[in-house]
């Protein structure tokens, strides 16, 4: 299929794109890499009038390492960021998690801020940023609002960004000093989209765990004093917390036995 007609509108500046979405609103959409929309517009998922074009604008390809984290600028490639050296010592789970991340061609092209902003709960990206307690920054043009990972990301392909705002750039805290972390994820091809995927960090016994997949958003759960003889106990019940769905892909059941079998083994490997 194609898409059905649309303006383009190529920004040179952040000024550019906020000016656009404070005219237009929802009848406008953001494009970067297009790996997400471009899909939908094909399918007609989606409509809009007028496409906007970020990826010309200087400054929004920066990649920042510092004490605090990683702060992703809105068309940094996923490749870009996979490859980062100090990207992988700084936050070698992101690192990880990226080569889940589709396939390399998809990678060479999708942005890291395109991925949350799809907000697909299955997603890898949107799982670390809820997970290391993360945030993005929206631009309009009233200014500018940094908005947690969990206050952003609330629903299946949907966040709280308003019409008239842009990500201009998303950032991953470090994990705590001392920790260790872990990823796992399953889907039917290395590369496809993940049927339930886990991220979790360890201090000593205490584990911070994401799910992905299972709610219509990734949770992130505080579990304190974890052993091995109480892990089985407190993954149960958050499988059934989160309860799951059925699909296409795999029935709420299967899901629930994810996080118990996923989750145990990702959880005591990183508290080795």
């Amino acid at each position: 299929m194609k898409p059905a007609p649309f303006d383009l509108c190529i920004a040179d500046s952040v000024e550019d794109v906020t000016s656009a979405l404070s005219s237009h609103g929802e009848a406008a959409r953001i494009i970067a890499g297009g790996q997400s929309l471009m899909a939908m517009l094909n399918m007609r998922l989606t409509e809009p009038e007028v496409l906007i074009d970020i990826s010309r604008i200087p400054g929004l390809d920066r990649i920042s390492v510092d004490e605090t984290g990683v702060t992703v600028g809105a068309t940094v490639r996923q490749a870009s960021l996979a490859a980062h050296d100090g990207v992988r010592q700084a936050l070698p789970l992101l690192t990880e998690a990226l080569t889940h991340v589709g396939h390399i061609q998809t990678r060479n092209r999708g942005t890291v801020c395109g991925s949350l902003a799809h907000a697909d709960p299955s997603a890898e990206l949107p799982l670390l940023l809820v997970l290391l307690g993360g945030s993005v920054t929206l631009a309009s043009s009233q200014g500018r609002r940094t908005v947690a990972a969990e206050d952003f990301l609330i629903g299946t392909l949907t966040t709280s960004r308003r019409p008239d705002e842009m990500i201009v750039s998303a950032h991953f805290p470090r994990a705590p000093a001392g920790s260790k972390t872990a990823f796992r994820e399953m889907a039917r091809r290395h590369g496809d989209f993940a049927i339930v995927s886990l991220a979790c960090i360890a201090r000593g016994r205490d584990v911070r765990l994401a799910v992905g997949g299972v709610a219509d958003a990734p949770v992130a759960v505080d579990l304190t004093n974890v052993t091995s003889e109480t892990l089985p106990a407190e993954l149960n019940a958050l499988a059934w917390r989160l309860r799951g769905y059925d699909d296409i892909h795999a029935t709420a059941r299967y899901r629930r036995e994810m996080i118990r079998r996923l989750g145990l083994d990702m959880i005591m490997e990183a508290m080795a």
